[in-house]
């Protein structure tokens, strides 16, 4: 027995049992279903990223006015101090990055990195060999503009832009060793205020002890305790402009006529050259703003946009306000400019708050230096580390065992060598204005030859831009003798490095390319009666498609053998975030028996995680539908061959399964010249003190097979 139950019409009026109209409730449609949840998620994810992206930025009043080096500041001083930072906020900040920069995404990925590999896919303006050109589905060259003509026909220019891009993510790196130390170090230092006795090298010591603690955890991954980023965080922005708002009342209530930029001239004016070189200490009022782009890949561009524009922005704006306001009244508290305005009832409160979210600060940065590592070895760019996946839900959340260590050495030798609070902030200021300008830069090149907008606003846009972070450039520049060369010096080795690595990598597939194996050539060493085909399933490993890598001739003429089912396989890294999984393994039959192409295809934001025998069982999977979908269902002499070939392949399989790659070397004679000579002699360095690829895969050693081979530079 069915029972039907009548609704109400939009006509009908529903009363109650008083016989009063009662409110009917309209049933929402999917779509505003769908819309409702949508703003939940994107809310959820706003507050998310307070954890995560915005830990640097918000703990930046912890060092900013601390790191200034004033000299008997008076009112007029810091109301222009305060003044420059509110309209550094909002024009690098709200302005440039949560509008401009943040629509810039590589298929959801942001950073200096992705606004290169949106230029080189867009415009085929970049210098990468043939194996790491996306899929034709992600080649999107444009009608190229003039100056797109002039970096595709200028190898220099194309040179030199990869350099600036590497550089982008080197400081960003370098931002990764610099943010634990000062965070925590100018956190730690609130010790003193209440404990006199308490020494600058106990603090120093302390805050070294802390950063070695967090490092030593990073091997546990960040999802056990990431819960409690958001919170802290949360509390961090909310505490701080409430404090800020109770020190404007008691301090200095008319703070805000200081958003008039009639200050900023007045402090140029009066101060002349030691208020440009001030500069270096209030450009640290935005450091961590890039991190709003970089971090697009983890979330989205609304709900980082929702938090900076509604959370992170009011709560900086209140906070330097409040803490100008104290320093108006106490103008010789500037060297703690953070803790002395802190009222005394609240002191341990927000210290316990103000550690903590230095320490999230921290993490958030290192996270994101194994993420940019990552990203760098995937794509060729780096040599090849050890990188471990610490959670099974999120792909992003990394740990790199060498590059961890190496941080943790870096942060604890910063602290104590340049333990005083101005020199590294000094260092900190070169990386945050750096990697501002070389955004800038790149973003220009976007607008002109992608988004097409017109001169004029690009004009506007490149102009303001490009001198507000010239002038901070010029003004850290001045302090590189105290301090500012760590970072310097630490982004241009990694930038070395990178360029090092990736020409030699380009080098040696270029030899291949004009040394490449055919298939034609293949069967005339087979032909020869000396030649055996051995039992097993071999997986010969190759840095070209367009041929086979010349190491095989060498291979067949050495070992007079093939195995009967030989799979070349090439790992081919493209210049987009993710590969779909029904992209991911590409099979090509040759017209050799037992004789196979395989292309496994990965995105930079992806997760090499393959393990050895699943691994084989994926590619012999996809082996065996290609197989199946190649023959004709209506010839019976196909079905045959079908089970044939699959029946080989099995047998292979059972036989043993070994992995065959090239170690190669460069030899360098005396006809190379002298940059060769130098960089590719670099680059051998670093390839006989690397990691094999073949880890990567998780092949057992027994099953693998390094044959060695002299290239000619």
């Amino acid at each position: 027995m069915e029972s039907h139950v009548q609704l109400p019409s939009s006509n009908d009026v529903v009363v109650n049992v008083n016989g009063d109209p009662a409110p009917t409730n309209v049933a929402c449609s999917p779509q505003q279903h769908q819309k409702g949840k949508e703003r939940r998620d994107t809310l959820l994810l706003a507050y998310k990223t307070l954890g995560v992206v915005f830990g640097g930025l918000v703990t930046s009043p912890l060092y900013v006015y601390p790191s200034m080096p004033l000299k008997s500041p008076t009112e007029d001083d810091y109301l222009g101090i305060y003044s420059i930072m509110f309209w550094t906020l909002t024009l690098i900040g709200v302005v440039k990055y949560a509008n401009v920069a943040i629509k810039a995404d590589d298929h959801g990925e942001g950073g200096t990195f992705a606004l290169y590999s949106l230029l080189c896919r867009h415009v085929n303006i970049g210098i990468l060999p043939s194996k790491h050109v996306g899929l034709n589905s992600t080649k999107d060259f444009q009608k190229s503009t003039l100056l797109a003509r002039f970096f595709q026909t200028s190898v220099v220019a194309r040179r030199l832009l990869l350099f600036v891009a590497m550089l982008g993510t080197c400081m960003l790196i370098g931002d990764g060793i610099l943010t634990p130390a000062i965070s925590v170090l100018s956190a730690m230092d609130g010790l003193r205020a209440p404990f006199p006795s308490v020494s600058k090298s106990l603090v120093e010591t302390l805050s070294a002890v802390v950063l070695i603690v967090l490092f030593l955890l990073q091997k546990f991954g960040t999802s056990r305790v990431s819960f409690l980023f958001s919170p802290i965080m949360g509390a961090w922005t909310l505490s701080t402009p409430i404090v800020g708002i109770y020190s404007i009342i008691h301090h200095y209530p008319t703070i805000f006529k200081a958003l008039s930029p009639h200050y900023i001239f007045r402090f140029f004016w009066t101060n002349g050259k030691s208020g440009w070189l001030l500069l270096g200490g209030t450009v640290l009022c935005i450091t961590g703003s890039e991190a709003m782009f970089a971090d697009l890949g983890h979330f989205n561009q609304k709900s980082i946009q929702i938090a900076f524009l509604f959370t992170i922005y009011p709560s900086l704006v209140l906070t330097y306000a409040g803490q100008t306001a104290y320093l108006i009244k106490h103008p010789n508290d500037h060297d703690d400019g953070f803790y002395k305005f802190i009222p005394t009832s609240v002191y341990w409160p927000i210290f316990v708050i103000a550690t903590s979210a230095a320490v999230v600060a921290s993490q958030s940065l290192i996270s994101a230096t194994f993420s940019v590592i990552k990203q760098s070895v995937v794509l060729d760019y780096f040599p090849r580390v050890k990188v471990v996946h610490t959670s099974h839900d999120k792909e992003g959340e990394v740990y790199s065992p060498e590059v961890n260590y190496i941080l943790m050495v870096l942060c604890v030798a910063v602290i104590l060598i340049f333990g005083d609070g101005k020199d590294i902030g000094n260092a900190f200021g070169v990386v945050v204005s750096l990697v501002m300008l070389i955004t800038t830069i790149l973003l220009t090149l976007v607008m002109i030859m992608i988004w097409r907008t017109p001169m004029v606003l690009v004009t506007l846009y490149f102009v303001v831009f490009f001198v507000m972070e010239g002038v901070y450039v010029s003004a850290v520049f001045t302090k590189f003798a105290e301090g500012g060369w760590i970072p310097f010096a630490i982004s241009f080795i990694l930038a070395f490095i990178m360029f090092g690595w990736f020409y030699g990598r380009q080098r040696k597939i270029d030899y291949e390319l004009n040394h490449k194996i055919t298939f034609e050539t293949l069967e005339e060493l087979l032909a020869d009666r000396s030649v055996q085909r051995v039992p097993g399933l071999c997986f010969f490993y190759t840095n070209i498609q367009e041929g086979l890598t010349p190491i095989l001739g060498h291979y067949i003429k050495s070992m007079k053998s093939l195995h009967k089912i030989t799979i070349f396989t090439t790992l081919r890294y493209l210049l987009i975030p993710k590969v779909a999984p029904h992209e991911r393994i590409v099979i090509k039959k040759s017209n050799l028996k037992g004789v196979y192409c395989c292309v496994i295809q990965y995105g930079y934001a992806d997760a090499l995680n393959l393990e050895g025998d699943h691994f084989v069982d994926q590619v012999i999977s996809s082996l065996t539908q290609h197989i199946q979908n190649s023959q004709s269902p209506e010839n019976l002499s196909s079905d045959s061959q079908e089970i044939e070939e699959t029946s080989n392949l099995e047998e292979a399989r059972r036989a043993g399964v070994v992995h065959v790659r090239g170690k190669t070397r460069f030899y360098i004679g005396l006809n190379c010249g002298w940059f060769d000579k130098i960089v590719l002699r670099f680059y051998e360095v670093m390839h006989s003190n690397c990691r094999s690829g073949l880890p990567a895969l998780g092949v057992p050693p027994q099953q693998r097979i390094e044959v060695g081979m002299l290239y000619e530079a």
